[in-house]
């Protein structure tokens, strides 16, 4: 069956819209991705210790000048996880 193809870390609108965000920028920073999907600071923070968590991203922590600054890049199984999980979404949309 399709839908058990789904890959569940993708079904939060929020964790999608961050991937896809991340599939078309080399890295994001934090403030950027929480201005771009309109995100809680708490909220973005979740959902991206998620991915983390799954292999999907990698932070990098540095400063600038004084300031941090978090980006976040993803890594190759998540991409390749992306692909595949919109490749599933594509299917399931036409009826294959």
């Amino acid at each position: 069956m399709i839908l058990e193809r789904f890959n569940k870390t993708f079904e939060s609108k929020a964790r999608l819209g961050i991937m896809s965000v991340l599939m078309v920028n080399e890295s994001v920073n934090f403030n950027t991705l929480k201005d771009l999907l309109q995100l809680t600071d708490g909220n973005l923070a979740t959902h991206l210790k998620s991915l983390e968590d799954a292999g999907y991203i990698s932070v990098t922590k540095e400063f600038i000048g004084r300031k941090p600054n978090t980006l976040y890049t993803a890594t190759a199984d998540g991409k390749k996880a992306f692909v595949d999980h919109l490749n599933v979404l594509e299917q399931l949309i036409k009826g294959s």
